[in-house]
C-alpha cells in the first residue's frame, strides 16, 4: 500500500506531462504560447543563474514569516488559553486579519514599511498567522477534563497544567496549523511581491514571472512557476514528515 500511494500519483503526472509534450509537439503550439514541460525543465537549467537567487529570495521570506507566525501564534494562543478576558478582546482582530484580502492591504503595508522585505514579510505573516492561533488554541482547550481535574487533585499549579498537560496535548494542532501556514506563508510572499512589482537581482521568483510576462518568455514564466509549485511541495513535505516524526507515537493513525 505504501509503494502505491507514491506510484499511483508518479504515473498519473508522468502521462499528464508525457500528454502534455505530445500536445504541444502535434499540434505545434508556439513556445510563447504553450511551453512543453521539456523546454521548461530546459529553461530551469539554463536560465538557473537568474532563478536562483530569487528562489532563494522567496525562501528566505518564506521560511521568516512561517517561523514568525509559528512564534506568535503559539505565545497568544497560551495567552488566549489562560484568560478568557484577552481571547475575547484580540481574537477577533486575528479574525479580521484572516478574512480580510492580503491583495487589498498590501499596497498600504508596502507603503507605510520603511524596507520592502519587511513589507513583504509582514504580508506573509499575515496570511500564515492565524492558522496556528487558532487550531493551537482549539488544541490548549480541548484538554481531557477528567485529566485537568486529576492535575488540580493533585495541587498543580497554572504552569505545570500548561507545561506538562495543555501543551503536549495541543501539539497535534499546532503542528496541523503548521503544515497549512506553511503554503500560505509561501502564497503571502508571492501576492505581496506581485502587488510591489519589485525588480532586480535582489528580488523574488514572482518578479522573474512578471518580467518573464512583460518580455513574453514564456518559457521562464512557467520555470519560474515550477520551481514555486516544486518549494509548496516541498515545504508540505517537510512539515509533513515533522508531524509524523513527533506524532508517531501519539496514536495508530
Amino acid at each position: 500500500m505504501s509503494a502505491l500511494r507514491i506510484l499511483a500519483p508518479l504515473v498519473v503526472g508522468l502521462l499528464v506531462l508525457g500528454g502534455w509534450e505530445w500536445g504541444v509537439r502535434h499540434y505545434e503550439i508556439a513556445p510563447y504560447l504553450l511551453p512543453g514541460p521539456l523546454l521548461i525543465a530546459r529553461t530551469i537549467w539554463t536560465d538557473w543563474a537568474t532563478l536562483a537567487p530569487s528562489l532563494w529570495v522567496t525562501m528566505r521570506i518564506t521560511f521568516m514569516a512561517l517561523g514568525l507566525a509559528a512564534g506568535l501564534g503559539l505565545l497568544l494562543a497560551i495567552l488566549f488559553a489562560q484568560s478568557r478576558v484577552i481571547e475575547m478582546s484580540l481574537f477577533p482582530y486575528a479574525v479580521v486579519l484572516q478574512v480580510t484580502p492580503i491583495v487589498a492591504i498590501a499596497p498600504l503595508i508596502i507603503i507605510w514599511a520603511d524596507n520592502l522585505t519587511v513589507a513583504l514579510l509582514i504580508c506573509a505573516w499575515i496570511v500564515a498567522f492565524f492558522p496556528i492561533l487558532s487550531n493551537t488554541t482549539q488544541g490548549l482547550r480541548s484538554v481531557d477534563p477528567n485529566l485537568r481535574d486529576l492535575f488540580r487533585l493533585y495541587g498543580a499549579s497554572r504552569w505545570q497544567v500548561l507545561r506538562r498537560l495543555q501543551l503536549p496535548s495541543a501539539l497535534p494542532f499546532f503542528l496541523a496549523g503548521l503544515r497549512i501556514s506553511g503554503g500560505l506563508s509561501l502564497i503571502g510572499a508571492i501576492v505581496a511581491e506581485f502587488v510591489a512589482g519589485t525588480g532586480g537581482a535582489s528580488s523574488g521568483l514572482a518578479s522573474r514571472i512578471l518580467e518573464a510576462g512583460y518580455q513574453l518568455q514564456i518559457p521562464r514564466m512557467f520555470a519560474a512557476l515550477v520551481l514555486v509549485s516544486v518549494f509548496g511541495i516541498l515545504i508540505f513535505g517537510a512539515l509533513t514528515l515533522l508531524q509524523h516524526l513527533l506524532l508517531r507515537r501519539w496514536h495508530q493513525g
